[in-house]
């Protein structure tokens, strides 16, 4: 008989009325009761039980163990083996770099394993805690898609409002944070990256010709695949828009450097008269008028600034400047 594995994050017994009861390491895991299992397959306590355990096939193993990332569903009997991305919550940590949860399930077992602490985990069993949580096997698989599903959009609605923040800014012609637009741009198509196939993952779980999934389950599970595309939706608009939003700031630098250069080239004009005269009469040759008057060199300057003043005049009047 197999038994519960040690140092597991939850070995839990679901009683049926949506409670739960501990399963005590070492001790005997019975078939007759739902039972879940939850483990950090970085442990070698964890690894060792997933790979002596007889309950699973070599490639329920092989996931169980993080050998696959991206999201799957398959099949094996009258069990799943699936692996589902959840936002990652943890401290330095970016969101969009998804936790992985990976779940063997069938009528009677449910054995799950991630290396990363994820919300959505932690908000079952809590419902489990408070007698509110899943009845059944198929009931917590409709309940982790679901809590999944909504930590996700929670992310998405804050990445929103964060191009909300962004295009108000650019409408007042000020220039957002550096990068704070790429950042946001690369959370966008990660984010989608993972839920697109998750979405086509929880639809299809739903049509799967499943004993222990009940109608109401699948229900449920197309009300989720139905958000989910939803979000991403809202993730192929967030991108239009910061697309958007990168090509007015794009504009807002190139016609601030144009202006730059505008007033430089002015800046130029207006001393060019006095470069030409400077140079004129600094040549070393006999000749140059009033060389030998006292007040030779104050008269040129004062020439000089009303000439300047009369070219920027002139400028103004044809609205150059």
């Amino acid at each position: 008989m197999e038994l519960v594995p040690k140092q597991s994050i939850y070995s839990v017994q679901l009683t049926g009325d949506g409670g739960m009861a501990p399963l005590p390491a070492d001790s005997p895991l019975s078939t007759d009761h739902s039972a879940w299992l939850h483990l950090d397959y970085g442990r070698p306590e964890a690894q060792q039980w997933l790979l002596q355990t007889s309950l699973l096939n070599e490639a329920a193993r092989e996931a169980l163990l993080g050998q696959s990332n991206r999201p799957k569903l398959l099949r094996y009997g009258d069990g799943l083996l699936l692996v589902l991305r959840g936002i990652n919550h943890n401290d330095q940590d970016r969101p969009e770099e998804m936790v992985a949860l990976r779940i063997f399930i069938n009528a009677q077992l449910i054995i799950s394993s991630r290396r990363r602490p994820l919300l959505s985990e932690q908000d079952v069993y809590q419902q489990l805690q408070e007698q509110a949580g899943p009845v059944n096997t198929g009931d917590w698989l409709v309940e982790i898609c679901d809590t999944l599903t909504d930590r996700a959009g929670e992310f998405v609605d804050s990445l929103h409002d964060s191009i909300l923040a962004l295009e108000e800014v650019v409408l007042e012609n000020n220039l957002p944070a550096s990068g704070q637009l790429s950042l946001i741009r690369k959370q966008l198509i990660l984010i989608r990256r993972y839920l697109s196939p998750q979405r086509d993952l929880v639809a299809r779980l739903a049509s799967e010709k499943i004993t222990w999934l009940e109608d109401d389950d699948r229900r449920r599970l197309l009300d989720i695949a139905e958000r989910l595309r939803r979000w991403l939706d809202d993730l192929d608009a967030g991108v239009a828009r910061t697309a958007i939003l990168a090509d007015e700031i794009n504009n807002m630098m190139t016609a601030a450097t144009n202006r730059r250069a505008y007033q430089i080239s002015i800046l130029a004009l207006l001393f060019l008269p006095a470069t030409f005269l400077t140079g004129l009469f600094g040549v070393n040759l006999a000749g140059i008028p009033g060389a030998e008057h006292p007040w030779a060199f104050s008269i040129f300057c004062g020439l000089l600034v009303l000439l300047a003043l009369a070219l920027a005049l002139w400028l103004k009047f044809r609205r150059w400047w």
